[in-house]
C-alpha cells in the first residue's frame, strides 16, 4: 500500500523530470526497426498481428508479437516467472549497494537496461534506443501509469504501444490471471510444469489461510508502513493483496483514512491508536523496516511487537503464482501461531 511519504502519487508535485535532449535522434533510431531482438517470448511466440486489451479498456496492437519489451520492474518480474523476458525496466530495481531490489524478484538485473530506479526517473533516450515494441506497467489510480513520469509521459507513449494492469480495485487471483493472459499473448506456455506447480501451491496456500483465519477469528491484523516522522495504517480493501486476504477471512484493523482513501497517518506518539495482534509491515526499500524502529519506545511497546508478531507485507506483489503463494503461506503461519495480545 502506498503512504504519504513513500507514495509516488503524493509526491508528484515536487518531482521534476529533465528535458529529453537528443530525443529526435533516438526516435529516428527507434523508427528504423533494424536492430530488434527476437528472444523475448521465445521461439514459440505467434507470428502475425498481435493485440491485447488492458485494464484501462485500451487495446495495444502491433504487427507482430512484441519482442523488445520494457516494463515496470515488478511487472517485468511477473512476466519473467512465465518465461517472458524484457529488455528494459523502470522502478525500484537495485538497492544502494547494487543488489536486486525486492521488487525485482528473480530478474537478473545485470541483463536489463535500467531506465530509472526511483520515482520520477525514466531515461527517455535510453528507452528510445531500445527500439521498444511494448511498454507494460501497473495502474493504481485511473489515468496514471505507475512509475511513468507525468512530465515525459507523452514522449514515452509515442514510442510504443502500452499496457496497464490493475494493482488496485482488483484481487490477487484476478491480477495474476491478467499478468498470465498478457504473458500468454507474448508467447508464454501457461501449461508448463513450473507454472502449473506454482498455481497448485498458490491454491493450497489460499485454502490454508482461509482455514487459519476461520480457526482464529479474534486475531486482528494491522497493515503498517513506517517513515521517519509518521506511521501509516492502511485500509485493507483498497489494495489487491489485502483485499484478497480479507476475502479469505483475515480480519484487519480499519483506520480512518485520509482523503486519498488508502491510509491514515499517525504520529509516532499515537502509533498505539489501533490495537493489532499481528502487524504486517511494508517491506519496500522506501519504508523503514522493523529493525530500524527498535529504538522508538512507542513502537517497542506495541503488544504485537512485544509478542514478536510482526511480519513483512509484500506491498507491491509480483503477480505470478510463484511469488504470491509465499505471501499466503507466511500470513497463514503467523495467524496459526498468533496469540491474542491487543
Amino acid at each position: 500500500m502506498r503512504n504519504a511519504l513513500h507514495s509516488p502519487l503524493s509526491r508528484r508535485g515536487v518531482l521534476a523530470v529533465g528535458g529529453a535532449v537528443g530525443l529526435g535522434v533516438a526516435l529516428a533510431a527507434c523508427g528504423s526497426g533494424d536492430d530488434k531482438s527476437t528472444d523475448a517470448g521465445g521461439d514459440d511466440a505467434k507470428s502475425g498481428p498481435w493485440s491485447f486489451k488492458d485494464d484501462r479498456g485500451e487495446t495495444a496492437e502491433a504487427g507482430a508479437v512484441p519482442k523488445n519489451i520494457v516494463a515496470f520492474t515488478g511487472t517485468a518480474a511477473a512476466l519473467h516467472d512465465y518465461g517472458i523476458e524484457v529488455k528494459g525496466v523502470f522502478g525500484p530495481t537495485t538497492t544502494k549497494d547494487g543488489k536486486p531490489d525486492i521488487q525485482a524478484g528473480d530478474l537478473d538485473v545485470t541483463k536489463v537496461e535500467i531506465l530509472g530506479n526511483v520515482w520520477g526517473e525514466f531515461n527517455v533516450e535510453k528507452y528510445a534506443a531500445l527500439a521498444p515494441d511494448l511498454l507494460v506497467t501497473a495502474q493504481w489510480v485511473e489515468g496514471e501509469l505507475w512509475y511513468v513520469p507525468e512530465q515525459s509521459k507523452d514522449k514515452i507513449l509515442k514510442l510504443a504501444p502500452s499496457v496497464a494492469l490493475l494493482a488496485a480495485e482488483t484481487t490477487v487471483p484476478k491480477a495474476i490471471q491478467r499478468h498470465a493472459d498478457l504473458a500468454e499473448s507474448l508467447g508464454a506456455d501457461l501449461k508448463a510444469k513450473k507454472v502449473t506447480d506454482a498455481k497448485a501451491r498458490f491454491e493450497k496456500a489460499a485454502g490454508r489461510l482461509r482455514a487459519a483465519a476461520k480457526s482464529n477469528p479474534d486475531i486482528r491484523v494491522m497493515i503498517g508502513s513506517a517513515s521517519q516522522d509518521l506511521f501509516y495504517v492502511s485500509l485493507a480493501k483498497m489494495s489487491a493483496d489485502t483485499l484478497y486476504l480479507q476475502e479469505l477471512g483475515v480480519r484487519f484493523v480499519e483506520p480512518k483514512v485520509n482523503a486519498q482513501g488508502f491510509f491514515e497517518e499517525l504520529s509516532w506518539e499515537n502509533v498505539d491508536k489501533y490495537p493489532g495482534d499481528i502487524i504486517m509491515m511494508d517491506n519496500r526499500t522506501s519504508a523503514l523496516q522493523p529493525e530500524a524502529l527498535s529504538s522508538r519506545p512507542t513502537w517497542a511497546r506495541l503488544p504485537a511487537v512485544e509478542a514478536g508478531q510482526v511480519i513483512p507485507r509484500v506491498t507491491e506483489p509480483i503477480y505470478s503464482y510463484d511469488k504470491c503463494a509465499p505471501i499466503l503461506e507466511d500470513l497463514a503461519d503467523a495467524i496459526e501461531k498468533a496469540r491474542k495480545v491487543a
